[in-house]
């Protein structure tokens, strides 16, 4: 009989029910720029590797978070394109050294971006798609909330808080369905 398995950090576990994509738990290294996150690279014994480097200069150049295959097509031209595998291969270990974060903003492929980014949590609206970068210390009042009624110790870094932003929120007939505009309006 076949089983399904999914790649984890620890190599191949089976893939169940239960099964979920979660982000590097370990510390944030937070390199200002492109020159930093290699130094730091040479610090741990890792080789500088021109598609390393290349992920590193997308993701600090891109200025928000950005999918692989953004990466890969090199960032609407601003960058040269590199080889997809290549591409995946860099933002995993950049992960686990905790140089990159991985977030879900919404339907659609995971999104890097350097862990020096101050803001560390998002919103997510799910009306308009907007997302905005929140930084985690605003949010740990929301934290301390869910602790004292569940126990839990909550992180909003991987996948975002959902609701309506405010210009949704706002428009006439805000509710769960349809974009920001009313389109029955005349």
């Amino acid at each position: 009989m076949a089983v399904a398995v999914i790649r984890t950090r620890r190599g191949f576990e089976p893939l169940g029910e239960d099964s979920l994509t979660v982000s590097n738990h370990g510390p944030e290294l937070r390199a200002t720029d492109v020159q930093e996150a290699l130094r730091e690279l040479r610090r741990r014994g890792r080789r500088l590797s021109t598609p390393r480097r290349r992920v590193l200069e997308a993701l600090y150049a891109a200025g928000h978070p950005v999918t692989a295959d953004e990466i890969a097509g090199g960032l609407d031209g601003r960058l040269p394109p590199s080889d997809s595998a290549s591409v995946y291969r860099a933002l995993d270990l950049l992960d686990e050294l905790g140089l990159v974060r991985h977030v879900h903003l919404g339907h659609g492929p995971g999104r890097y971006a350097p862990a020096s980014d101050v803001a560390s949590d998002y919103l997510l609206c799910e009306r308009c798609g907007q997302a905005r970068a929140v930084d985690s210390h605003v949010l740990e009042p929301v934290r301390g909330a869910i602790a004292r009624a569940f126990g839990w110790r909550v992180r909003f870094s991987h996948f975002p808080i959902a609701g309506l932003c405010p210009t949704c929120a706002a428009a006439p007939r805000a509710t769960e369905e349809g974009p920001c505009s009313d389109s029955t309006t005349t």
